[in-house]
């Protein structure tokens, strides 16, 4: 028996454990139901399920390039445990819960066949760039550009041409929006671009090669290629200049169609809308028919997905408003844009963390947050700061779907792949982003380097609050684990375990 299938039913056993404790929590709201009633019955479950995998060669995916036919395994294992373990229950008239089974047994054939198309798909995975190394250098904070915002000369606020621009701008978005680009753009001003436009023709086709402030009055959901349009944006800007622009949320896309339809149907239409707008988008079978038939025009978006696409192409955010059923945004350029060629909006990424050594390696994870948000990391920690647990306070970036994933760690089983690949090991210090890691004191960065990270943090073992506790926290698991690395692993895995069931320790 191969050592990685070994590994692969180690990793599988913490799957089910999981997914018990998923269906656990549905059932009965208390996953420590799973050590009173079902912990014996659980076990005996657990031990069905690795023998049925092992029958049905499910952990031999290292020698399959298939993956239809790894899902295939393990469908028909899983089928065979759940077809099993109901005909006992059923003819030894056992009390035990067949809706848990059920549970169980589907959530954990779909995180099995999320991390095994991860794991078969592993070189076309597109990286999503969080290109913290030249990206964080390139954009430290320019003090000439922090400078406050100049007056706006009243002599530029009179006369014809100013009025006609006014009428114009107010006709065309109305009266509180024009009272946002007053205050920030000087509209006769020479340098001043005012335009309407869906299109990046319409700007890089100016004469003038560069201006000051940049206006479009036409939203960014209907633009058909946004980066592009705000890199053509970025490219036409003097550095410090301003660029005014507005977008539909998708929260006030939401309103917006209950209010126009009537009930019952505001939210049958509202259900389709977000089946074809927002999810087929973010679906690889579905995305490319997605774009073939809204040509990518009438997008939904959210707050945190366009801040971090302007912060992504070399802008910062100095201003922002909702404004009649609109976000309307000031963004200053400050620096040039990334150029991402691999943007993602599936659900699995890969993302850009120090590893051993100072190693940036690419940490799978399924995507709780908007797209983009990896670059809203600075912006974030300026704004909200941190909260309890080092986790930024009033995260806007996180879904909704991303706060239960995270709840029960979904989110965090693809890094079961880094470990098989030997970039982290099972109990260690997370593997954290360079703006995270600047955090840090010297001394703990150059501790932390020494090791590979791990899956299972010593933070579930102290349950650490602040910054610096965590800081502590991880020094003290670090000296452990350097004079008595299995001894501090072993300790520390089951203390977390511990923390976890009975305290009822939950990412966030």
């Amino acid at each position: 028996m191969k050592k990685r299938s070994l590994l692969f039913a180690f990793f599988d056993i913490f799957i089910v454990f999981l997914a018990f404790l998923i269906a656990a929590y549905f059932k009965t709201g208390k996953e420590k139901a799973l050590f009173n009633y079902y912990w014996v019955p659980f076990l005996i479950f657990e031990s069905v399920w690795i023998i049925s995998s092992f029958l049905f060669k499910k952990y031999e995916i290292h020698q399959l390039t298939n993956k239809t036919q790894n899902i295939f395994n393990i469908v028909k294992s899983n089928l065979f445990v759940l077809f099993a373990i109901t005909f006992v229950i059923f003819f030894a008239s056992l009390s035990y819960s067949r809706l848990m089974i059920v549970i169980t047994v589907a959530t954990a054939t779909v995180i099995e066949s999320l991390v095994s198309y991860f794991y078969l798909h592993d070189k076309e995975l597109s990286v999503e760039m969080e290109i913290l190394s030249d990206w964080e250098e390139r954009k430290k904070e320019k003090k000439e550009l922090r400078k406050p915002f100049p007056t706006i000369n009243e002599e530029l606020t009179k006369g014809s041409l100013y009025e006609k621009l006014k009428n114009l701008i107010i006709e065309e978005i109305g009266q509180n929006p024009f009272q946002l680009i007053k205050k920030y753009i000087p509209l006769t001003d020479k340098n001043t671009l005012i335009i309407a436009t869906t299109t990046k023709f319409n700007i890089s086709n100016q004469p003038k090669a560069s201006y000051q402030y940049i206006v479009n009055l036409k939203r960014i959901n209907d633009i058909q290629y946004i980066n592009k349009f705000f890199e053509t944006v970025n490219s036409k800007l003097n550095l410090g200049g301003l660029y005014v622009n507005n977008v539909e949320t998708y929260t006030d896309r939401k309103k917006r169609i209950l209010k126009k339809f009537p009930p019952i149907f505001n939210w049958i239409y509202y259900f389709f809308d977000f089946l074809i707008k927002r999810v087929m988008p973010k679906l690889l079978l579905t995305k490319k028919l997605y774009f073939l038939i809204t040509g990518g025009r009438n997008r939904v978006m959210s707050r945190a997905e366009t801040l971090g696409r302007l912060y992504s192409c070399g802008f910062e955010v100095v201003d922002e408003k909702y404004i009649d059923q609109q976000f309307y945004f000031v963004a200053r350029k400050i620096d040039k844009p990334v150029f991402d060629a691999n943007p993602t909006y599936g659900p699995l990424i890969k993302l850009r963390r120090f590893g051993k050594d100072g190693k940036i390696i690419g940490v799978y994870k399924m995507r709780t947050m908007h797209p983009f948000s990896e670059y809203l990391q600075a912006y974030i920690y300026s704004n909200n700061q941190l909260d309890e647990g080092g986790k930024f306070k009033n995260d806007f970036r996180v879904t909704s779907l991303g706060k239960f994933m995270r709840k029960f760690w979904i989110d965090e089983l693809p890094m079961i792949l880094n470990v098989v690949k030997g970039e982290m090991k099972i109990v260690g210090v997370r593997p954290l982003s360079e703006h995270y890691f600047n955090l840090y004191t010297e001394e703990l960065k150059q501790k932390r380097l020494k090791f590979k990270p791990g899956l299972v943090p010593p933070f579930y073992v102290d349950m650490p609050i602040t910054l610096e506790e965590i800081m502590l926290s991880e020094m003290r698991y670090l000296e452990a684990y350097e004079k008595h690395p299995i001894r501090t692993d072993l300790g520390y895995f089951f203390k977390a375990i511990y923390t976890i069931i009975f305290k009822k320790a939950r990412s966030r």
